[in-house]
């Protein structure tokens, strides 16, 4: 969140009306009012992170620590460096619950960081560098998303299977969003995503194609008709009208400065 003051055009009247001491209230620090954590203990269900209807809580079931981060800052894993050896390997069982209802999304991303600072003790700052990127842009056809003028503001914006019937699904999905998720699935390219459409409204949409797989993926797995999907970037220009262009660009850096394991409550 960058803010910016243009002080010349503010005049005196406005550095006034804006100082502290005149009564200006500082932003409330957005927290979980309860929570509990706990080491994963092997054997048990494990692996996600997410948040539940309403609103209010978020619950993480053997996650690493380098997991959460990805998910409530939106970085992916190999942007991610420092950090002693257990953010990867300790798992842990998260139940984060906020004192009501009705928080957005985002809200609960800015809880969940905000834990992360008072529970693990964590310290980062951010580096940019240049690198190999995505460029995601519109396709020269035209954009084939439905704009949507009523984002709801807690619902998971990315749903469903690349292979399934109904494929995947978006719903009121802004771009940054979208890079992000794209960048995931990308991973094995060593290039994220950065955004270059110029929109910033929210999208719906469905996107069907075949995945990267493992090579030792079991074949007799799929779908019958995987073999009949595109490929992403084929099925971004296609379905979409979006199309994504290997391009040199900057490469946002999370650096872990420090961290700690909590104690357990």
């Amino acid at each position: 969140m960058i803010l910016r003051s243009f002080v010349a055009a503010a005049g005196i009247a406005g550095l006034i009306a804006a100082s502290p001491v005149f009564g200006q209230d500082k932003p409330t620090r957005l927290t979980f009012e309860v929570m509990s954590i706990k080491p994963w203990k092997s054997g048990q269900p494990g692996g996600g992170i997410t948040t539940l209807p309403g609103g209010q809580e978020y619950r993480t079931v053997g996650a690493p620590v380098m997991l959460m981060i990805s998910v409530v800052y939106r970085i992916l894993i190999p942007q991610i460096t420092g950090g002693p050896d257990w953010i990867n390997d300790a798992r842990w069982n998260i139940d984060a619950k906020a004192d009501h209802g009705g928080y957005t999304l985002d809200e609960l991303h800015e809880m969940y960081q905000n834990m992360l600072a008072d529970q693990f003790k964590l310290k980062f700052h951010r580096e940019t560098k240049e690198g190999p990127v995505y460029a995601l842009t519109i396709d020269k056809p035209g954009l084939k998303m439905k704009l949507n003028s009523s984002p709801e503001p807690l619902k998971v914006p990315i749903t469903g299977d690349a292979l399934s019937p109904d494929g995947i699904i978006g719903h009121s999905v802004a771009m940054e969003y979208l890079t992000w998720w794209l960048g995931q699935r990308l991973q094995q390219d060593g290039r994220p995503v950065i955004n270059k459409t110029g929109l910033d409204g929210y999208y719906d949409f469905k996107l069907s194609y075949m995945p990267e797989l493992p090579p030792d993926f079991p074949r007799d797995r799929l779908p019958p008709d995987a073999a009949d999907h595109p490929n992403v970037f084929q099925a971004l220009r296609e379905q979409l009208g979006l199309r994504l262009e290997p391009q040199k660009g900057p490469v946002a850096y999370f650096v872990i400065d420090s961290i700690e394991k909590p104690a357990a409550n």
